[in-house]
């Protein structure tokens, strides 16, 4: 049967947008926009007027999408820290000894330090402020928790590549590994010429002892 003129348009048209897919794509917009502010600031010092200020959205839009500070920022670093759960996947999937799984996760992790410090300190103050912001804490939990899975993925990979079997458990992995990790952002800013390299020491020297045969 031949296709009329009307049902051709049809098949051509995009399919439409839901407002909910809109209101998302926005959400995610103002965040990536808000990052580079919330990163230089912190979050103590940024509101939405300074967030605004240095975006090409005004007050109203900004805080049209997001209730208030603490909604903007949870989501930012929500969302930024749900990319870097996943930036290790690659290492994980396509590495074929545990050298080379051991080599591509320090190449990921110093390099996320240096080209993004800003953004791991804004964590690291999120977090720290959870401790008095209650509406804080919902959000802060989910992202340890997202984090802490990452790490267990790459020391079970590690574990399964060496023959070997993690001797601690995924939330002791996650506070080691990411206690060192810490430690490097707060010194990267006094000492960004050694901290990478000393990040990666402390490292080799850790991971080795979080299995066994």
């Amino acid at each position: 049967m031949a296709v009329t003129s009307a049902n051709a348009a049809e098949q051509e048209r995009p399919a439409r947008v839901s407002g909910i897919d809109k209101i998302e794509r926005r959400r995610v917009a103002l965040a990536e926009s808000a990052l580079k502010t919330l990163g230089e600031l912190g979050y103590a010092r940024t509101s939405l007027r300074e967030i605004a200020n240095n975006s090409e959205f005004t007050h109203g839009v900004v805080h049209y999408y997001f209730r208030d500070k603490i909604d903007l920022i949870s989501y930012c670093v929500r969302y930024y820290k749900t990319k870097c759960a996943r930036r290790y996947d690659e290492v994980v999937e396509t590495a074929t000894s545990g050298e080379e799984l051991v080599t591509g996760f320090l190449a990921k992790m110093t390099q996320t330090l240096v080209d993004e410090t800003p953004m791991h300190k804004l964590w690291y103050d999120l977090r720290a402020q959870s401790m008095f912001e209650e509406q804080l804490r919902p959000d802060v939990e989910a992202i340890d928790k997202l984090l802490e899975e990452m790490i267990w993925r790459i020391l079970g990979r590690y574990a399964d590549l060496t023959a070997t079997t993690p001797t601690v458990d995924a939330p002791t992995a996650y506070a080691l590994i990411d206690g060192l990790f810490e430690q490097a952002v707060v010194g990267y800013a006094a000492n960004p010429d050694k901290t990478p390299d000393l990040l990666t020491d402390r490292l080799l020297q850790v991971l080795p002892k979080l299995v066994a045969a």
